[in-house]
């Protein structure tokens, strides 16, 4: 894995380091936020291993890997939220926070290392909801937003009137609640949240990069939002007669049939899982017997 190189986009006194692929994983586009009074570097990417920027500090949004990929250039104090803090600071805490078997975990842990260039980072600083960033004549304000990881957030920055908001990416693969820290209800209501926010620029890590307008920004978050509500519909269809948890995980919900990669069945199954916890829990499915889902 090789790193591609960024280009400055300016917002303001943001800089979105857009990366030469476009954010696609496993890279993603950084934010620079420039102030009187210091730099924050926000979800350094592994485009920037070869070409780091100056910052007085980072931010990381989560913890995982192509979020945190470009960290080790940067001496300064590195926060994240402290719901996260544990699995920045150790990363056999990062990885157990996947749910993989143990074989794929112990090529995981390797992939970190050897090819995000990940590395422990036993000095970083746990921040909470609200904690602000000051800059001088900017500010950054952390905006807890849980689901996809426990400590999952974002960033206000005003008066410049950005709010980034990381892996809610609002790609068309849809929200990602795969993890063993991932949680579906939390995400929606992170997605809801954002919602509520008035501002003019709205920035992603991945692909999607920055939105302007709040009209257009919702409306692109309504669409990412309905694939949750397609992926019940559809689990609720494929439960026309009794099936088991490895049925939904083999039926493939997330991903395409033809995604081959380590991690897919343990993302499939953590999914249904929660879809299934929920759809038995508003009476639209019911568990046969043990094990086995039928749609009501």
């Amino acid at each position: 894995m090789t790193t591609t190189g960024w280009t400055p986009v300016e917002y303001g006194r943001i800089t979105l380091l857009r990366a030469a692929n476009g954010g696609g994983y496993p890279y993603g586009n950084s934010l620079l936020l420039r102030g009187s009074a210091g730099t924050l570097l926000v979800d350094p990417s592994l485009a920037l291993v070869e070409q780091a920027p100056s910052a007085d500090a980072v931010f990381v949004s989560h913890a995982h890997e192509d979020h945190l990929a470009g960290a080790g250039a940067f001496a300064g104090p590195l926060h994240v939220h402290t719901a996260d803090l544990p699995a920045v600071q150790d990363l056999d805490v990062l990885v157990a926070g996947y749910g993989l078997p143990e074989a794929v975990t112990q090529t995981t842990a390797a992939s970190l290392t050897a090819e995000f260039r990940l590395a422990a980072r036993p000095d970083a600083v746990g921040v909470p909801d609200g904690h602000r960033f000051d800059l001088g004549d900017c500010s950054a304000t952390v905006v807890h937003l849980p689901g996809h990881t426990g400590g999952h957030s974002g960033l206000l920055i005003e008066p410049d009137g950005f709010l980034y908001i990381a892996d809610i990416d609002l790609t068309g693969f849809g929200p990602y609640y795969g993890d063993r820290v991932s949680s579906l209800e939390g995400f929606e209501r992170s997605i809801e949240l954002c919602g509520t926010v008035d501002a003019r620029w709205f920035g992603t890590f991945h692909q999607k990069g920055v939105v302007e307008g709040v009209g257009e920004f919702r409306e692109r978050l309504a669409a990412y939002r309905e694939v949750i509500g397609r992926r019940d519909e559809a689990l609720t269809s494929f439960l026309a007669r009794p099936r088991t948890l490895a049925d939904v995980v083999a039926h493939r919900f997330v991903y395409r049939p033809h995604v081959e990669a380590p991690h897919v069945e343990t993302v499939e199954a953590r999914t249904a899982e929660q879809h299934l916890e929920r759809l038995v829990r508003l009476g639209a499915v019911t568990e046969r017997e043990p094990g086995r889902f039928q749609a009501v």
